[in-house]
């Protein structure tokens, strides 16, 4: 099947889609996005990231048929189901295993890794279906390349913990692991956006030149997302190719943070408990309310939400619905809904854009020559984010937000599975290095680190840098290093490998210094003794990477996807 066949899949914290194309090599990607929420009277081109399993833990459905079924639960039923959104942000910040267990909007838990596989399974499902109906021939997951985009701040764990879900959901399989590439979204909007004319962009206008005929440009996108915050740094190279000038970096000031605000007015009006009473008791009713709540947020206006009857009905019974609102400035009771104004509106905006400015302050900072900012991903359509983002940058660089801002990631992804060579290099987020030990030397060694067998002294726990924090690592940049046994008898040779922050630690067990994976490679023929050698290759230039050592004697070799997740 041809590897111009691509599927993308752009796993969003509040809104999901894919995109794909079936256009040979030699022409122009143009991705076809589905529309979604048909069943809902709505057509968008993602779905909510909602998912519902029954009370046996058992998959029911995704996306706005799962929101819609559980907002009309009643009580009892509700609290009986499973039912998770935004739950992306799970894997936000923190190290990672397979054992990792998230809540419910009914405060139960359930295994993470099963929720994640199954929102994959229904995503990758409905990608093949339309497929197979647009095109009336029957495809199965194996005829494409598969690209799943994530955000780049995640730690490597989380990027891992992505693979491993979308190969349980079936979208590739063992030994067809790199039919599936994954893709940082900053990195997937950037390539879609440097190829739209002047005309694609809202806001301001960049010139005649795509940004992919102006060699030498150099711009930060800003992916604004319902989670994380990304920014990137790239350059245009001759020939459209980018270059990553400064590794990713951002925070979890998405426009998730806007909805807690509203929430917590809500809670701070219906006091006395009448809030948490309504939650318990009615989660599905305070989730339509929050998704009311984000469609108004993407404009600079007054907002105005029906109150719910049974809301209303509880804060009835403590005293009179209007008296809740007494001692709340910004918000007012008007005949059966609750009105928000504006500044308070803007109000919930404040710690998010704050996140944001800093963010981006610390990059323009650096000695860099920026000439663009580019607003991207569902939050970048908010007119308030929009106007500060402008406000604060537009006399440093001209601000670009592309039209239908939250399509630009997952089309981008589609034209990244194309040529994931198109970012031609990256600086690396880690210092990544390997234990070793060498010759025992007084002078420069630890005597604790000493150990002795029958081929000499030798320092154990010594870090031997692979490539350094902030290194520029290209597309195609292979490392090797030759590595020699420790002892003449030696039958296999470990390779543990570890990460950290630090520019140049000397040993594996200094503070920030961790392990990420190992494995062993055999060498069967002792006949050389201390004279043999094994051939370490690394892989560093893609989202993952790849390590492979080879004993030169036998031929035996082994790789590995360098492993970041904890094994509890």
């Amino acid at each position: 099947m041809s590897d111009s066949f691509i599927v993308a899949i752009d796993f969003g914290t509040s809104y999901s889609g894919f995109a794909f194309s079936m256009t040979s090599r030699e022409e122009d990607i143009d991705p076809y996005l589905p529309p979604w929420g048909e069943e809902v009277g709505l057509e968008t081109p993602k779905t909510p990231t909602c998912i519902l399993f029954d009370e046996h833990q058992q998959f029911v459905s995704f996306g706005y048929e799962a929101k819609v079924s559980y907002v009309k639960m009643r009580g009892d039923d509700a609290r009986k189901k499973f039912f998770f959104e935004c739950f992306k942000m799970s894997l936000y910040g923190k190290k990672l295993s397979s054992d990792l267990t998230i809540r419910a909007a009914n405060g139960k838990w359930m295994k993470a890794l099963k929720v994640f596989t199954e929102a994959l399974r229904y995503l990758k499902d409905s990608a093949l279906r339309t497929i197979n109906n647009t095109s009336g021939r029957k495809f199965i997951a194996s005829d494409f390349n598969w690209v799943l985009t994530v955000p780049a701040i995640w730690d490597p764990s989380a990027k891992q913990f992505m693979r491993k879900a979308a190969t349980q959901a079936g979208i590739v399989t063992k030994g067809n692991e790199t039919k599936l590439i994954i893709a940082l979204e900053p990195e997937a909007a950037s390539i879609w956006c440097k190829k739209l004319p002047a005309d694609g962009f809202t806001a301001r206008s960049q010139g005649d030149n795509t940004l992919e005929q102006s060699p030498g440009t150099q711009y930060i996108v800003v992916d604004c997302g319902g989670g994380t915050v990304d920014i990137t740094v790239h350059e245009v190279l001759d020939g459209g190719d980018l270059k990553e000038l400064h590794k990713a970096s951002g925070n979890n000031m998405g426009g998730q943070t806007v909805d807690q605000k509203f929430k917590e007015l809500l809670k701070t009006i219906f006091c006395d408990g009448v809030w948490e009473e309504y939650e318990r008791q009615y989660p599905s009713e305070v989730q339509k309310m929050m998704y009311d709540f984000t469609l108004f947020k993407k404009k600079d206006q007054e907002v105005e939400i029906s109150c719910p009857y049974n809301l209303g009905k509880l804060a009835q019974e403590v005293k009179d619905v209007e008296a809740f609102f007494q001692t709340v400035s910004g918000a007012s009771w008007n005949e059966g809904s609750i009105q928000i104004s504006r500044e308070k509106l803007r109000s919930f905006f404040k710690e998010s854009l704050n996140g944001i400015t800093a963010s981006v302050r610390e990059m323009l900072k650096k000695d860099l020559n920026i000439e663009y900012l580019l607003l991207v991903g569902g939050y970048a359509e908010s007119q308030i984010l929009q106007q500060h983002i402008i406000s604060q940058f537009s006399g440093q660089c001209k601000v670009l937000c592309p039209f239908r801002a939250q399509e630009a990631i997952v089309k981008g992804a589609v034209l990244f599975g194309r040529t994931p060579e198109v970012v031609a290099s990256r600086q690396s987020a880690f210092t990544y290095g390997l234990h070793i030990s060498n010759r025992f030397d007084a002078s420069k060694h630890r005597a604790d680190k000493k150990y002795t067998n029958k081929d000499g002294d030798w320092c154990d726990g010594i870090f031997m840098k692979l490539v350094a924090i902030n290194e520029n690592v290209a597309w195609d940049d292979t490392r090797e290093h030759t590595l020699t046994p420790t002892r003449s008898d030696q039958t296999f040779m470990n390779f543990p490998f570890y990460c950290t922050e630090k520019e140049s630690p000397f040993y594996i067990d200094e503070e920030g210094v961790e392990k990420i994976g190992s494995f062993k490679v055999n060498m069967p023929d002792t006949r050389l003794g201390m004279k043999r050698e094994v051939k370490l290759k690394l892989k560093f230039g893609f989202t993952e990477v790849l390590a492979t050592a080879t004993d030169v004697e036998s031929g035996s070799t082994e790789s590995i996807e360098l492993d970041f997740m904890r094994k509890l």
